[in-house]
């Protein structure tokens, strides 16, 4: 059973100074809060797949944000990939491919506190290269997450080493 919801930061998270959020005051369950920084998100091949002054980022705690892109906001074709998985949040998530990778997913008919980004797409940093603000992301450790690291998020994030013990 998890015991962290945001309400405590526990020993182990690092101090967040000016300007920085740690992971361990975001809310559990998620919350969504709008986000106006430029987004751009380059395939491997550095061609440009998404940009975005409207984001969505999903706040969770001990979680990196996702940033979420508005359907209009992504300039090519992904093709969506076989297979679903389950968000005990926010429901039933599809996935996308870009040149042979899985590089996004998305929710559709999303639970009622996550309608907002129903359609919306987000981009694993570790298989796309994302930006906030002309910032590189860092890809947050493990293959299942998607989580979007900047310089302002400190942590320990989740699916790092030992993190199975939070």
């Amino acid at each position: 059973m998890w015991k962290y919801k945001g309400s405590d930061r526990p020993e182990f998270a690092i101090e967040p100074k000016d300007n920085e959020e740690s992971v361990w005051d975001y809310p559990r369950p998620p919350i969504l809060v709008d986000d106006t920084r430029e987004v751009r998100v380059y395939g491997k091949d550095h061609i440009l797949l998404a940009s975005s002054i409207r984001s969505i980022r999903v706040l969770e705690t001990a979680s990196p944000p996702s940033f979420y892109l508005h359907p209009s906001d992504i300039l090519i074709e992904l093709d969506q990939d076989e297979g679903h998985t389950w968000c005990e949040w926010k429901g039933k998530a599809s996935y996308f491919v870009y040149k042979g990778l899985k590089v996004a997913w998305r929710y559709e008919n999303p639970s009622e506190r996550f309608a907002r980004i129903d359609g919306w797409y987000s981009f694993y940093p570790g298989k796309a290269s994302c930006f906030v603000s002309g910032e590189p992301v860092k890809a947050q450790i493990g293959q299942f997450y998607g989580g979007w690291i900047t310089n302002e998020i400190v942590g320990p994030f989740k699916g790092g080493s030992g993190t199975n013990a939070w």
